[in-house]
């Protein structure tokens, strides 16, 4: 994919630098205290484009590649997480999911309008279910030239305040070969028969929103099928995670930049037996162990990124990326409170945050083991095949 004007690109990136360091970090009290993102923060989200990064510019969007788009997610990422929650989906997900296999009706209709702010969420998981399809309890069952969906989808980001779900449910009762038994529908949320629970209280993330999505005879017409055909929708989901976890890994990244910027301030501010923390040798090394995994993960993501943009499989890259990213992002936070110290135990200081708001990025888009299986996996059949 050639993607936005390189120049142009350059000079939006600066300029979202700029936003997130004078705009979005500072709004990050008022967000804790309201678990809100203010409605002025999210109209300038929407006027700077940032709905619809990877959106064709024949649709309103801003038509970046995949590597400018996972270059904006690291930066926006800098900032706390719900302002990547809340436009995400959007991008990472649903868009990839019309872009791969929706009908040239169904992207006229819903580009345009996920790009200019629409909230989407990604109806996957469920009570019993989530990377495991064969369970899938969600039916949508044929009804004149339209379906009936009746399910209960769980931890769906954005439900609370989505304008429309990608919801995933089976058109068949069998489990069929290659998951040909389960499809996605593109769901209007005010559609009748819909209801969402009450937002999950979370560990972390102020301000990204989930909750259940429950569906009870929910009437949808012919045209909300994904592509037009019954049996692609899981593996127009799965493809579409692959951008998913390079936005989760890039997320991860971003926010472990963050919080080691956080910490360098602070050993530089913290004096002990008479000189700053940061002149200790066992401080410095939790700060260059830091500094070599953010670039690691960086670099790897990168990668990935420029293989996407190429026309290559990524599956395998797209997880391991998102594996050591995440699970990264994990030790440098742990690193960051020990560096604070008692402080980092404090919910006064930052460092205690962005242990808590990371934990999850080692669970959601797959979790670190649920890919470590699908990379040994891919694995173990290349080397049969070429055995």
């Amino acid at each position: 994919m050639s993607g936005m004007d390189q120049d142009v690109f350059d000079a939006f990136l600066e300029q979202l630098k700029r936003y997130v360091r004078e705009r979005l970090v500072p709004a990050e009290k008022q967000i804790l205290e309201t678990d809100v993102i203010p409605d002025e923060i999210m109209k300038e989200m929407r006027d700077m484009g940032l709905f619809g990064l990877t959106m064709p510019e024949e649709f309103g969007g801003a038509g970046m590649n995949i590597s400018q788009y996972t270059r904006t997610i690291r930066e926006l990422s800098y900032a706390m997480p719900c302002y990547r929650s809340i436009t995400s989906i959007n991008i990472g997900m649903v868009c990839s999911a019309l872009m791969k296999g929706g009908t040239a009706e169904q992207k006229a209709e819903w580009l345009p309008r996920l790009a200019g702010g629409e909230i989407a969420s990604f109806g996957l998981t469920e009570p019993g279910s989530g990377s495991d399809s064969a369970a899938m309890q969600t039916m949508a069952t044929r009804s004149g030239n339209g379906y009936v969906l009746n399910g209960t989808k769980r931890y769906i980001t954005n439900a609370p305040f989505a304008n429309v779900a990608l919801i995933m449910a089976r058109t068949s009762k069998e489990a069929l070969p290659k998951n040909a038994h389960v499809s996605a529908f593109l769901v209007p949320m005010d559609t009748p028969g819909i209801s969402v629970g009450k937002s999950d209280k979370k560990m972390g993330q102020a301000g990204s929103h989930i909750a259940d999505i429950i569906m009870e005879d929910v009437h949808v017409p012919g045209d909300a099928l994904l592509g037009g055909e019954e049996g692609k929708g899981f593996v127009t989901a799965m493809q579409s995670l692959d951008n998913g976890r390079l936005s989760v890994g890039s997320a991860a990244a971003g926010y472990a930049r963050r919080a080691l910027d956080s910490a360098m301030r602070y050993a530089n501010e913290r004096k002990a037996f008479g000189e700053p923390i940061a002149n200790f040798q066992l401080i410095q090394q939790m700060l260059a162990d830091s500094e070599i995994e953010i670039y690691a993960a960086e670099c790897m993501l990168e990668d990935a990124a420029r293989r996407a943009d190429a026309g290559e499989n990524i599956l395998r890259k797209a997880a391991a990326a998102k594996v050591f990213a995440s699970e990264m992002c994990g030790r440098v936070v742990d690193r960051v409170v020990q560096i604070y110290g008692g402080a980092g135990y404090l919910a006064e200081y930052d460092a205690e945050r962005f242990f808590r708001d990371s934990r999850i990025y080692r669970i959601y888009e797959g979790t670190t083991q649920i890919l470590q299986l699908q990379i040994a996996k891919h694995m173990l059949r290349e080397w049969s095949a070429s055995a």
